[in-house]
Parts: C-alpha cells; structure tokens; sequence
C-alpha cells in the first residue's frame, strides 16, 4: 500500500513537472547596452516583472551589447522583424533605418526638454510612431528613455556653432545625424558605439555625442574628452517591443501581463534616468570634464544652422507626425 502511495506520488509529481516544463517559456530580449546603463536596467526590469508576475512561468533572457546582431544595433529591428529576436527595448535612432518615422526624435532642436519629449510620446505623435512601428511586424508596447543628447569633444569648448567646424564628430548610422553635422560645419563620421571609443583613443575623431548616462558609465572622459557642451539637441526615447509572430501566439492574459510589465519597467527607468542626471553631471565635473552650458540664445543660433535640416526631413519624417509633434510641444 505505502508503495503504491508512493509510485502514486511521484508519477503527479512528474505530470506537475511535465506541465510546469511545458507551459514555462523562455523568449530572448536583446538590448545594445548592459545594466551598467539605465538602457539595460530597463530590459532586466522588465524581465524580473515578468518573472514574476507570471509565477516564473515566461522568462525573458536579455542578451546585452548588441550580442545578438554582431554588436550592429542598426540590424536590430530587422533581426527582431525576421525572428531572429523575439522582443527588444531598442532606440528610436537604431530603429530608424527601417522605421523612418522616428527619425522624428532625432530632429535637431525639436524638443527644448523633458516636459516636451513626454508631450510628444504620450500624445497623438506617440500613438502616430507606435502605428509606424507595427505596420512593419513589430508589436510595441510601452516607452524608456536614453536621454537627451549631449556632444564633447578633445579639443575646444563649444558654444557656437562655429566651434564645430572641421571637428570629427562620431556619429551613429543614420543620414540624418549626417545631415545635422554637416550643416554646423563638423565632419560627422558614422562608426559603431563598439568601434567608437578605440577612435576617440587613437585621435581618429576628435569627439561624440551621446547622453550623459553613456558619458559617465563608459568613462568618455579617459579616452581624451575634456570639454562637454549640455545642448539637447534631441532625445532618444527607448521602445519595448515584441515579434508579431509571437505577440500572436500568446495568450490574451499573457499579452497583458508584457505589456503592463513594460509600461511599468519603461516608467521606473525614466524616474531613474532623470533622476540620476545631476548626480551624473557632478561626477562628470569632478573628473576634471570643463561643461559648458548655453544660454537660450546659444541654442537658438544651433537651432537656427540646423532648421534647413528640419525642412529637408520633414517629408522623409511625414509631415503629419511632425507636425503632430510641433503641437504637442507648443501646447
């Protein structure tokens, strides 16, 4: 009897095993930058909220650093288009290839500053990008943020659009940011975050731009750059998405339970990105970086050389969402 009790027990305690081995599903996220950054914070919260609201049952594996596209990030909404990656929190810029609407976000001197970004992404322009995205087989799901954009370089301090000319500037892929560049007088060079810093070492481009989160976690400063400019000159929302594919293989309750879990991943890191800045910016500080700050009239005179820029993308944008987006902000 005890022994038939027992067999009994560990055979419901295999099918329990099968089960759980059967409903437990594991889904690959890829990211371009680790949880040393707040962009791969964002994708291991929304893998730990998953986890556990789904009582382990959906695991979400990040795979940092571009790893799953060779470290081109450009390649990443492709690879997530193909099913090569089932989800992703990827950036408007990287994206942008495929998705020239969010060229939107890389206008130069469309957004003065937070408040306008949230007016943007939290709108009609934000509903508008989502639309673009998933027209191209990507299902999005809630917004991050990278941040606003800041340039240094290892030669001068800049303050005009002057003191860009002639400066290699590394640049991500994208024509616009080529466009942007060209017409304050830099010579933009297109290279991979990988490939950056070695050129930043060797002197083969004389500065960047990025938000201060990269500025301060990678150490710009050790590889030459001493004189950062705070210009916002955009912003680089993040974007938590999902293969089409399998968003429609998924239960109903489980699409909710990754969408919701993203929205609350995206909200905690934007609290922690902002939040994070000034602390950022004293650091910077103490490491011997000179900042410069620009007036209102300072921006206005890089918002001036660089309208030619807004007019020629506009169209490649659409000139509803821009405008959509003008909107938001003047409200």
């Amino acid at each position: 009897m005890k022994l038939t009790r027992c067999l009994t027990a560990l055979a419901a305690a295999a099918a329990l095993s099968a089960t759980f081995a059967a409903s437990a599903r594991e889904y690959s996220v890829s990211t371009v930058l680790s949880d040393a950054f707040p962009w791969g914070q964002a994708a291991q919260k929304w893998a730990d909220l998953v986890e556990e609201r789904s009582n382990g049952e959906i695991t979400l594996r990040v795979y940092p650093n571009a790893q799953l596209v060779a470290g081109d990030q450009t390649k990443e909404f492709s690879a997530m288009r193909s099913g090569l990656i089932d989800m992703a929190v990827g950036s408007t810029i990287n994206w942008s290839p495929q998705v020239p609407e969010l060229n939107l976000f890389s206008l130069p001197f469309l957004m003065a500053d937070s408040a306008d970004l949230d007016a943007i992404t939290q709108g009609n322009a934000g509903e508008q990008a989502f639309a673009a995205i998933e027209k191209r087989g990507i299902v999005p799901l809630a917004w991050g943020e990278n941040g606003f954009r800041e340039i240094s370089n290892s030669v001068k301090p800049v303050k005009t659009p002057a003191d860009l000319k002639g400066l290699k500037i590394r640049v991500v892929g994208s024509p616009l940011f080529q466009d942007t560049f060209t017409a304050l007088g830099a010579n933009p060079t297109q290279m991979s975050w990988a490939d950056a810093k070695p050129a930043l070492t060797t002197g083969a481009v004389d500065g960047q731009e990025n938000p201060l989160s990269v500025f301060d976690v990678a150490r710009v400063d050790q590889v030459g750059q001493k004189y950062l400019t705070l210009w916002h000159y955009m912003a680089d929302p993040l974007i938590f998405a999902v293969n089409q594919r399998v968003w429609k293989e998924l239960p109903e309750a489980d699409r909710e339970l990754l969408r919701q879990a993203a929205i609350d991943a995206g909200k905690w890191e934007i609290e922690l990105s902002r939040n994070s800045e000034a602390k950022r910016l004293e650091d910077i500080r103490a490491r011997g970086v000179e900042v410069t700050e620009l007036s209102e009239a300072e921006k206005q005179a890089f918002a001036d050389a660089t309208r030619s820029v807004q007019d020629k993308w506009t169209s490649k944008i659409g000139a509803d969402l821009v405008e959509a987006a003008r909107t938001a902000v003047a409200k």
